[in-house]
Order: C-alpha cells, then structure tokens, then sequence
C-alpha cells in the first residue's frame, strides 16, 4: 500500500514543509543508531540524521531547541 511508506524526511513542527498532520497522529516509531527515541523534532533517512528537542528549553518563538544527530536512522509506523 502506497500509504504505508514513510517519507525521507519528516517534522513535528507545522510550519516546516516536511510536516504531515495525518502520519503523525497515526503514530511514527523512530529508532537512531539501534536506540528508539521519543523526543525526535524531525528526521532525515537519506542524510543520515535526527533533530532531537533539548530538555524543556525553548527559543524566543516558543519552539523546543534542538540538536541535529549524525547517524543511521530506522522508522516505522507505530499502528
């Protein structure tokens, strides 16, 4: 099924293009050098990273801060 494949590169933030509302509430599983991880902001397969939130701290906008992670990267769908 054509709905079921992941993109390349997804956000959590609604104002980046690589936002998509409807495979985000069905629930994205992403795994990053072997650990799963729950506090991804965005990812990317093809380059090989993740955006991870850094604690609570957030920026002037009120968005989470955050740091980029080197390293392979595995996703799938939670339901």
């Amino acid at each position: 099924m054509s709905t079921d494949t992941l993109p390349d590169r997804l956000s959590v933030n609604p104002a980046s293009p690589f936002y998509n509302e409807s495979l985000l509430e069905r629930g994205i599983g992403v795994r990053f050098k072997g650990v799963e991880k729950t506090n991804v902001e965005e990812y990317c397969i093809s380059e090989g990273w993740v955006r991870v939130a850094v604690g609570k701290t957030v920026d002037r906008h009120g968005n989470p801060l955050t740091m980029k992670l080197q390293g392979p990267v595995e996703v799938w769908l939670k339901d």
